[in-house]
């Protein structure tokens, strides 16, 4: 069998690689080398290269495109309008007396915002900037867990946090989407916020995943819950029609 051999100069497809992280959120080193008829161990030097630019963050086969996450005070302003169209859908899928975890997160504090008054509601959640959206609002009740309160992520997490969450059962539950897919389901960057995301979900009925269109095509490093553990998936008016149906036949409703 015939070595495989370069058909690009190193710095160009370096620049593919990184069209590919940008298109698809990650590459496989295996599926690269043969893309390009290069060795593994040529695409992993390319990883390194890039990772050491900061463009990539390597991990076990391949790479994840290095997502920038923003502070909380500039990610409230971005893509506001449709952060509060996608609240407003997912306000819809709340009921009556319920219970409601609400995670950290600008998108989710836009939901807050729009749940209805005069709903007998209780919210349950570990961001102050959730809490501060409704409460002394006409019908609800806010319970607001403690612990160390992260500044980037905008909200409380740790053990402290992870307990408390676990001593309450809840109606729905709304974390926070880092990054999301049709075959692995909901993503997380941080390993304590994985594990406060993945105790609301077990003490919650269903679970509401709302994505902004970066969140459908990015990547993040922790594994949180498997798409069967998502009820509802609300997105954007003009997300691909064909991601939409890979998340119904995965038995999620989608929410458009």
């Amino acid at each position: 069998m015939n070595a495989p051999f370069d058909t690009t100069l190193p710095r160009e497809r370096q620049q593919l690689i990184l069209e590919r992280l940008g298109r698809d959120g990650k590459v496989v080193a295996a599926d690269l080398a043969l893309e390009f008829r290069v060795s593994e161990d040529s695409i992993r030097r390319d990883l390194r290269d890039l990772a050491a630019q900061g463009l990539c963050r390597r991990v076990y086969g391949g790479a994840l495109l290095m997502q920038h996450v923003a502070p909380l005070g500039e990610r409230h302003a971005e893509r506001a309008e449709l952060k509060r169209s996608l609240a407003r859908v997912a306000a819809g899928l709340v009921g009556e007396g319920q219970i409601l975890f609400v995670d950290a997160g600008s998108t989710n504090t836009a939901l807050a915002k729009a749940l209805p008054d005069h709903r007998d509601l209780t919210v349950v959640t570990n961001a102050p900037d959730v809490a501060m959206a409704v409460l002394g609002r006409p019908g609800f009740e806010v319970i607001l867990l403690g612990g160390r309160v992260d500044p980037r992520i905008g909200g409380a997490i740790g053990s402290r946090t992870v307990r408390q969450a676990q001593d309450i059962r809840a109606d729905l539950c709304f974390p926070g989407v880092c990054a999301i897919d049709p075959e692995r389901g909901l993503w997380t960057f941080d390993e304590e916020e994985t594990v406060f995301k993945q105790a609301i979900i077990e003490a919650s009925g269903e679970t509401v995943a709302i994505a902004t269109p970066d969140k459908l095509v990015a990547s993040a490093t922790h594994h949180t819950v498997p798409v069967t553990g998502i009820a509802h998936l609300v997105v954007a008016g003009d997300t691909d029609p064909a991601l939409v149906s890979r998340y119904r036949a995965a038995g999620v409703a989608v929410h458009i």
